[in-house]
């Protein structure tokens, strides 16, 4: 919910005005610290970074350190720090599109230069695509078109509009329309100014400072206010001597105003947008009149960023096909160890019919799980424990590239048990050793092997249903291994098998 997922309202508990969820993360690594800052994120006074949610029933606000942000850039920003596997995510491995980001992910020193050239190739080569489109128009389209083009650009040339006109004249207009307004205020003003109450308060006040110096300053005052008034008076009387209403300019104004506005609607909201959209449809007049030779100059561009693309897609390709062989034999060694006990794994490449911003492969896992039966398409084969696991053996080889420091698995138990769990929980605890990992199991020979312990509990109080987390010790640890061995009822021989499983589990890390 935190990270941006679909929060329901009814995860609010009854009776209460809204539902909040907040993550604290502390980023040591420069290098993360500094993509981060490249996406506007930087650490509070403590050096963290403080994700929350507040879900109300109508709508939902997200905070990173206090600043509001939309959900996209929340899992933008937070992809960088915590990454989630549960069901999902190991189904992700049916499609093949994942499969080639994991490749990509697995070689990104390699790949990511690349793949950031030929995305920019690529939309290059679009753009003169959608360009040389232009110039498939017929001979009778294309001189509709000119016509059409050259009443636009005259109509806009002979305007001759400026930057600011439209505002300059808004405030003429309304000034014009205002008129009989504006004077009848001006005469209150002029009225309100030829009393003689100002006067009195002068010759009072000339009056008190003959009997105290210190009310010099008020009679000072009131011979300023006496001056500035005398000077707003002035200029009133001469604005309503000089006030007309040029009916002739009122229409003139009137005029340009609409002409203005018309050109507006059709063109755009500015002069600029105006100007822009003029110089836009100038260089397409040009490239009508001079049709056959700027189709070919086209044309030319496109084959030259055309060799590019395909070359720099090339290069791609290739360096993916070579890292490939060491990512799926790692991949297979992996799984080797999580109890597949004859397995091979690779990776097919095939050719797209189209460039993309990614390239032009294709690509997907491959997997063999029985001696002398042919490697099939991964989803064609695998099972559910199976693809579990196939996932925690990329996560294994990716975890000395892969630089988000978190790390949550959830049904990553899920159709395992016995040898195959404890091969598991080996996996974990060598991913644990460059990453922060959560997991959350209901399988003994994984819980053993965690550095700590976490039980989540339910428990009713006054017709309340409340959700807690905590902390457990070294003895509470084993007591709960073995509830997990045992069940409810916990014997000795069962808290000695979870106190030996912990110990054995203690000793391998």
């Amino acid at each position: 919910m935190a990270l941006g997922g679909k929060a329901s309202r009814d995860s609010i508990r009854q009776g209460a005005p809204y539902a909040y969820v907040e993550l604290v993360f502390s980023v040591d690594s420069p290098e993360k610290l500094k993509a981060l800052a490249a996406l506007d994120a930087v650490p509070d006074e403590n050096g963290l970074f403080i994700i929350s949610r507040k879900i109300m029933p109508n709508r939902s606000v997200s905070r990173i350190n206090d600043e509001t942000v939309t959900t996209a850039r929340l899992k933008q920003i937070t992809g960088l720090l915590i990454d989630i596997h549960g069901q999902h995510e190991h189904q992700s491995l049916l499609y093949k599109s994942k499969h080639l980001a994991i490749l990509d992910a697995y070689v990104r020193g390699k790949t990511q230069p690349l793949k950031e050239k030929t995305a920019k190739t690529y939309e290059a080569y679009r753009a003169l695509r959608e360009k040389l489109e232009k110039f498939g128009v017929d001979e009778e389209s294309r001189i509709r078109e000119k016509d059409f083009l050259r009443f636009e650009i005259d109509e806009i040339e002979a305007a001759e509009i400026r930057e600011g006109e439209e505002e300059e004249l808004t405030a003429l207009y309304r000034r014009f329309s205002h008129s009989r307004r504006i004077a009848e205020n001006l005469s209150a003003v002029q009225q309100a100014l030829e009393g003689d109450w100002l006067s009195r308060a002068l010759q009072e006040a000339d009056q008190a400072c003959a009997y105290d110096e210190s009310l010099n300053g008020i009679r000072d005052q009131l011979y300023d206010a006496e001056s500035i008034l005398s000077d707003a008076g002035r200029e009133t009387a001469a604005y309503l001597e000089n006030m007309e209403l040029d009916e002739e300019r009122f229409r003139e104004v009137e005029e340009r105003l609409d002409l203005i506005h018309g050109l507006q609607a059709k063109y755009g909201n500015t002069a600029e947008a105006i100007f822009r959209k003029l110089e836009e449809k100038k260089q397409r007049l040009d490239e009508l009149e001079n049709f056959e030779e700027r189709k070919a100059g086209t044309e030319r561009e496109l084959r030259k960023t055309e060799q590019e693309l395909e070359a720099l897609c090339g290069q791609l390709s290739q360096v993916r096909k070579s890292a490939s062989r060491k990512l799926t034999e790692s991949i297979r060694k992996g799984l080797l160890d999580l109890n597949f006990l004859d397995v091979t794994f690779s990776m097919e490449f095939s050719r797209l019919d189209h460039y993309t911003a990614q390239g032009y492969d294709e690509a997907q896992f491959l997997i063999s799980t029985n001696p002398g039966e042919p490697v099939k398409p991964l989803g064609d084969v695998a099972s559910g424990g199976e693809l579990s696991r196939i996932m925690l053996a990329i996560k294994t080889v990716l975890a000395d590239t892969d630089d988000i420091p978190t790390l949550i698995f959830d049904e990553i138990d899920t159709g395992i048990s016995g040898r195959t769990a404890q091969k598991v929980s080996e996996k974990l605890s060598y991913i644990g050793r460059t990453h922060q990992v959560i997991c959350i199991t209901h399988l003994p020979q994984i819980a053993a092997m965690a550095d700590c312990h976490f039980e989540i509990a339910k428990s009713t109080a006054e017709g309340r249903t409340a959700t807690t987390i905590r902390a457990l010790g070294t003895e509470e640890s084993v007591q709960e291994l073995a509830r997990l061995l045992g069940g409810a009822k916990i014997t000795d021989a069962v808290l000695k098998n979870a106190r030996e499983m912990k110990d054995l589990a203690d000793s391998t890390k």
